[in-house]
């Protein structure tokens, strides 16, 4: 098993050589023409009967490195994708992988242009993660065209598994629908019925309101107010201040990574946090330990991973943070283990490079990785594993390092992600 890890290079702009040619009689050259087409479908054939199975495995992990999501993403990805390759090493001697790593800024245009440079020139078989909503819709799209793979972590638009699912994709850990549903149930059936959203301005916040707003009204809550915010805000106060007059009895935080943070820990300086309740609707880990105990005591979270549940999940953290000593994982690092490991499975067996048959072997194959429940992929792409509800431990209560959870409820997942029929993913369509 080879191993290289490395920086994607800058872009470079392709050169080509203008074709030169002698002028021949026009039978002559029709002849030729003829019989190049020929020999060219023999050669062909050929080719494509005694083609082996490919030895080589080239990964792109393409996130935010630098920005408000790289604190739960960043270098802990490429971390997590060579424990993944370590242990896919363990099991198949054959194949040799390689990864190399990118930032997209957080643009869809940067996305989209490391996508299509990683794919037509540096033989990249699957980018990975690609945190951002926005930029994973222009990156699916490059993908499918590239007959390539896309295994999604970090954006969350359940989108991806709606009207833009594609037979080249995965979206392995969570989604607005799921995070919205389980949280918008928990703190709207324990009597808080009014609204209000502060949501970040676009895909993701957008959904993620949308989901969550569908939840609470199907519970008899209603919504009061909105206001939307920018990505990498630094200042919620007039947001908070908005959300204070409207008198509402949650105030639903829709936004994510270091926005998440702020929010939280303005809204405590505000002193809201003891006369309405927040709802950090898409907390994970690393932001609570941003947040710290003192002020994000109490919250109520979901997701499908705790580095605390198990004895798996308790080795492979010493083993994530023994390589990426500044956090333990979220959610979003157990993913990038998961998925690139039942990925590098599916490519052995498939023995192909086409993108659309390898996500068919996988979802035709049940995953196992001791990190998240035992799970399946569904048609539409959408990964199927528990979901747990968590309140985020007193500082009296943690008696650990990163001991931040105490599990309220298990939802299973057929329970917490979207029924397939209600995305209108046109694989699944009738």
């Amino acid at each position: 098993m080879l191993t290289a890890i490395s920086t994607s290079s800058s872009t470079r702009r392709a050169t080509r050589r203008p074709s030169s040619f002698l002028p021949r009689p026009a039978g002559v050259a029709a002849f030729a023409a003829a019989a190049a087409v020929c020999v060219a479908a023999t050669l062909t054939s050929m080719s494509v009967a005694a083609q082996p199975a490919p030895t080589t495995v080239k990964l792109g992990v393409l996130s935010d490195f630098s920005s408000v999501y790289s604190t739960s993403g960043g270098a802990g990805l490429v971390a997590a994708t060579k424990l993944a390759i370590e242990d896919f090493g363990k099991e198949n001697k054959t194949l040799k992988v390689e990864v190399i790593f990118a930032d997209h800024q957080n643009k869809p245009d940067v996305g989209a242009g490391i996508a299509r440079k990683w794919y037509d020139q540096e033989g990249v078989d699957a980018i990975l993660d690609v945190t951002n909503s926005p930029v994973a819709f222009a990156v699916v799209d490059v993908t499918r065209k590239a007959n390539r793979v896309a295994l999604l972590s970090a954006p969350g638009s359940s989108r991806l598994t709606g009207e833009m699912c594609t037979p080249n994709t995965i979206h392995w850990t969570y989604d607005t629908y799921e995070v919205g549903s389980v949280v918008g149930r928990a703190v709207t059936e324990a009597g808080n019925k009014t609204w209000f959203f502060i949501t970040a301005d676009y895909a993701f916040g957008q959904d993620l309101e949308a989901n969550t707003t569908a939840m609470v009204k199907k519970l008899g809550g209603t919504v009061v107010g909105n206001v939307r915010v920018p990505v990498n805000s630094s200042d919620f106060s007039s947001y908070l201040l908005k959300a204070q007059a409207s008198n509402a009895q949650v105030i639903g935080l829709a936004v994510a990574g270091n926005d998440l943070v702020t929010a939280v820990k303005q809204a405590s300086e505000f002193g809201l946090t003891p006369k309405q309740n927040l709802a950090a609707i898409n907390a994970n880990i690393v932001d609570v330990h941003g947040i710290g105990l003192d002020i994000a005591k109490g919250l109520q979270l979901a997701e499908p991973f705790y580095w605390d549940l198990t004895p798996s999940t308790r080795a492979f953290t010493k083993r994530f943070v023994a390589i990426n000593p500044a956090s333990y994982p979220s959610l979003h690092h157990a993913a990038m283990y998961a998925s690139t490991l039942h990925y590098l499975r599916a490519f052995a067996v498939a023995k192909t490079r086409d993108g659309d048959k390898i996500v068919a072997q996988m979802k035709a194959t049940p995953t196992h990785d001791g990190l998240f429940s035992d799970g399946i992929i569904r048609a539409d792409g959408r990964k199927i594993h528990d979901v747990y509800l968590f309140q985020v431990k007193t500082p009296a209560e943690s008696k650990a390092p990163w001991d931040y959870y105490k599990v309220l409820a298990t939802v299973p997942g057929d329970k917490a992600f979207r029924p397939m029929d209600e995305g209108n993913c046109p694989m699944v369509r009738k």
